[in-house]
């Protein structure tokens, strides 16, 4: 396919070589005639249940609360700036899941969930930057998108005990987003939504695992294999080492070890593939676990096309 809905005017193949993970794009009528398949009493009803994940981000000073809420919680709300966020529900609600339909032009399985946000009048979670992808698609109302620069982990915050709310950013582009609009968001781009009235707004964010949480993954299904028997040994020693600091020596022996390891490629596919569908949501095992078959199919056929090119 050359083209999608989604992206407006632009073709898929022009999307991924100027925008992805480079710069925000602005897709007005992203989906034409969009019906908003929840609303804010849908989404208030999900933050009810207890396997759902939810938050409340309330007032100018955004105090966050974490769910399960309990109905009379919404009642005692005020009138204005404060924002419901419910994660996962295209898992619950297949009209919601039905929305991933328009992205085949991206990996499934890079796709983390669809969460979707309620807001009154101000309701916003502040500025900040995400370290993932993510398109936000407007649903009903309208929403005020302020998007900054790129910010790192040295870009100054505020005080804030639960958020990581940018201090003093300078944003080059304001967009008032209406139904059907859509913002997409490479990583660490400072943005901030504040919304113009009742709104709603579906964020489909992208798993972007760090180093450390991938080490951690692949170190325990290393372990759980149990095949990999290799020790370190030590470099040719003299006696003068004895007393001496950690050499380049070690450091070469480490290196060796680590990546005759890491240059199993048919391990690495199978883990990668594993480890990016892993559910988010364990109790929920049996509505991921399609998609997570599916990827693992899809890692055999490519070590398959990856053994082939090398002979």
């Amino acid at each position: 396919m050359s083209s999608f809905p989604v992206l407006g005017n632009i073709t898929a193949q022009q999307f991924l070589a100027e925008y992805w993970q480079k710069k925000p794009l602005l897709i007005r009528n992203a989906i034409p005639n969009f019906q908003p398949p929840v609303d804010g009493n849908d989404i208030a009803g999900l933050a009810l249940e207890p396997d759902v994940e939810s938050r409340l981000v309330v007032g100018s000073d955004w105090q966050i609360e974490h769910g399960p809420f309990e109905e009379r919680r919404f009642q005692s709300l005020p009138e204005r700036e404060w924002t419901l966020l419910v994660q996962a529900v295209d898992l619950w609600i297949p009209e919601v899941a039905n929305i991933l339909d328009h992205f085949g032009f991206l990996p499934r399985w890079r796709i983390d969930d669809i969460m979707v946000s309620y807001a009154t009048d101000g309701g916003n979670v502040g500025p900040h930057y995400d370290n993932y992808d993510v398109f936000l698609l407007q649903g009903e109302g309208q929403r005020q998108w302020s998007v900054g620069g790129l910010c790192d982990q040295d870009s100054a915050l505020l005080p804030h005990p639960n958020l990581r709310i940018l201090a003093n950013e300078q944003f080059h582009h304001q967009w008032t987003l209406n139904c059907g609009d859509m913002l997409y968001l490479p990583p660490k781009h400072s943005h901030h939504g504040v919304a113009i009235g009742e709104c709603t707004t579906y964020s489909i964010g992208f798993r972007a695992p760090t180093v450390t949480e991938m080490l951690d993954d692949l170190t325990t299904e290393l372990m759980s294999m149990g095949t990999n028997n290799d020790t370190f040994k030590d470099p040719v020693l003299t006696p003068d080492m004895a007393n001496q600091p950690i050499s380049s020596a070690y450091l070469e022996q480490i290196r060796a070890l680590l990546n005759k390891t890491l240059d199993d490629d048919e391990l690495l596919l199978n883990w990668f593939a594993q480890f990016m569908t892993q559910p988010k949501y364990p109790e929920l095992v049996d509505v991921t676990d399609e998609l997570r078959n599916a990827a693992i199919d899809i890692s055999e056929d490519t070590y398959k096309e990856y053994l082939n090119g090398q002979s």
